[in-house]
């Protein structure tokens, strides 16, 4: 199974930050592990509104299917947490550990 990493980094709506991080590390970083993803770190760039994270999946369904199956899951829906309430920007990109 290979293993897929992203960074991502969130450009978060002016005076949310701290908010979008509170609701991600309570909603979003315990079912993200249920579903077999893990999490590498989470910080905040204060200077530039953003939130930047790296996760992981090396599962036998691939990064991108089990993406899906995460944000199509039930549990998923019933958090009623609309990034777009908090996110003006996303950026995802793929990366290898040179470690």
């Amino acid at each position: 199974m290979a293993r897929t990493t992203q960074l991502r980094v969130y450009t978060v709506r002016e005076g949310l930050l701290d908010e979008w991080a509170d609701k991600w590390r309570e909603l979003i970083v315990p079912l993200r592990l249920e579903f077999g993803f893990e999490i590498h770190g989470a910080w905040l760039d204060r200077e530039k509104n953003q939130f930047v994270w790296v996760l992981s999946y090396a599962g036998p369904e691939g990064f991108a299917e089990r993406n899906a199956q995460y944000w199509a899951s039930p549990k998923r829906e019933q958090m009623e947490l609309d990034p777009k309430d908090y996110l003006l920007e996303t950026e995802k990109r793929e990366v290898d550990s040179v470690l």
